[in-house]
């Protein structure tokens, strides 16, 4: 198991559990306490837990709904469904086209998915994208940056230079995740300092594909993104509540649950 793997799941028993042990989590997954260890002092530098003897538990800050961990803390978050997820939505791309990925934990792991002899270029402000990108490709990816200002919390280049330089672009695919789903507030996300090169990508596209874990759902984020009615495709997991998916199902969106 992956560190991280290993990392989401003790992220999952903390929030169920309200503290994990070092011995109980040494037991359960099979491995050392100083593995654990290591994994709680990664996850506290994060701002996701506190450390305490003999185990962790939650950060004490409060938060709100809105509240946007950094990019590194909600990689840890969900990994399991975001896999799923952004192996299902690979498929999605095909031989030619030009996608736009956003800045999202869910997105930055799609590339790995897509098959090498299929060529396309992803636009984005994802230096974990570009990253990604750079690592996998074989010819067959052609990367443009959006530029800008670097916001260091999310590893995202970001401001009035990134949207300028994107409305060069309409996109066959966007493909993106937000902090919320709702059908009263439509999607919304945690930060300002990205959203407006995301309405953009997503109103210029030819069709907005929507990643969304099955947490994202009935919450809302501080900041407006878009309605319901302008999803085209919906990806999610299978701990969905399918109630959620009726107003998608309402505006003939695609919905691909994934296994």
């Amino acid at each position: 198991m992956f560190s991280i793997e290993r990392q989401s799941l003790i992220l999952e028993m903390l929030e169920q559990d309200g503290k994990v042990e070092v011995n109980t989590l040494a037991a359960k997954f099979s491995t050392s306490r100083e593995t654990i260890r290591r994994d709680l002092k990664e996850m506290e530098g994060t701002g996701i837990l506190k450390r305490m003897h003999g185990g962790a538990v939650p950060a004490g800050q409060k938060r709100s709904e809105g509240y946007e961990l950094p990019l590194m803390a909600r990689g840890v978050q969900k990994y399991d469904e975001k896999q799923r997820i952004c192996k299902a939505a690979a498929k999605l791309i095909e031989d030619g086209d030009t996608i736009f990925l956003d800045n999202s934990s869910t997105t930055m792991n799609l590339l790995r998915y897509v098959p090498r002899d299929i060529k396309f270029t992803v636009l984005t402000n994802s230096i974990q994208v570009m990253l990604e990108a750079g690592r996998l490709s074989n010819d067959n990816i052609v990367v443009i940056c959006v530029g800008g200002m670097l916001n260091l919390k999310n590893y995202s280049l970001v401001g009035s230079h990134s949207k300028a330089f994107a409305q060069n672009f309409f996109p066959d695919k966007a493909i993106m995740s937000c902090r919320g789903v709702d059908e009263i507030h439509g999607m919304t996300d945690a930060g300002i300092l990205e959203i407006e090169l995301k309405r953009d990508m997503l109103t210029r596209s030819r069709e907005f594909i929507l990643l969304a874990d099955y947490s994202k759902f009935g919450i809302s984020g501080a900041v407006y993104l878009g309605s319901l009615n302008e999803v085209d495709c919906v990806v999610t997991d299978s701990k969905v509540d399918r109630q959620k998916l009726k107003a998608f199902e309402d505006n003939n969106a695609t919905i691909i649950i994934a296994d």
